[in-house]
């Protein structure tokens, strides 16, 4: 395969083997027997290797097409089943948040929010129940008893003539058969 010919896409189940005309270059005996005289393999043993890798790699070859067959065929099922990417990426966010939420630190935290929010509800409560008593002592207070008679008395003044049938306020008109008061009594 001439340089012209290969398959230079980065998402190629091939990218970054040599080309089979590659693998045929032959190699200089005295530099194969120098390798293999260093790892201690005979000339025999040496060679039954590269055979052994030569088909690995081409089982490598081999199953990296069937995974790039396999994905496509993926993406038309759920091309055809209406699944997008934003399914997935939704399927994806909600098992890591299961994932999140069954681990030890989300356990803890939880449990420390929740005693948290205990110990503030008993405090806020609690303030609740003073201020409600401090308003019930000043309601009981001397002060207040006189301000609540004075609201009393002039709530009996305005209201208490209507109760009796008459009506003492003025018309907000000024129209009716009495004149206005010169004072208004507030």
């Amino acid at each position: 395969m001439d340089s012209a010919g290969q398959d230079i896409n980065l998402n190629s189940p091939n990218k970054g083997l040599l080309s089979d005309s590659m693998t045929d270059v032959p190699v200089d005996t005295a530099v194969a027997a120098q390798a293999s005289a260093v790892e201690g393999l005979t000339e025999t043993e040496a060679e039954e290797l590269r055979a052994e890798l030569a088909k690995v790699e081409e089982e490598i070859v081999t199953l990296r097409q069937v995974l790039a067959a396999k994905e496509r065929h993926c993406g038309e099922l759920k091309r055809k089943l209406g699944l997008s990417a934003l399914e997935g990426l939704k399927q994806n966010l909600s098992r890591s948040w299961h994932d999140v939420q069954v681990s030890n630190a989300y356990k803890k935290t939880q449990e420390t929010l929740s005693q948290a929010g205990q110990k503030t509800s008993a405090a806020l409560s609690t303030v609740g129940s003073a201020i409600s008593r401090k308003l019930g002592d000043m309601r009981n207070s001397a002060t207040f008893k006189s301000f609540e008679d004075r609201v009393g008395t002039i709530k009996s003044k305005v209201v208490g003539g209507r109760e009796n049938g008459g009506d003492n306020l003025p018309s907000p008109t000024g129209s009716g058969d009495r004149p206005l008061p010169d004072h208004i009594p507030f």
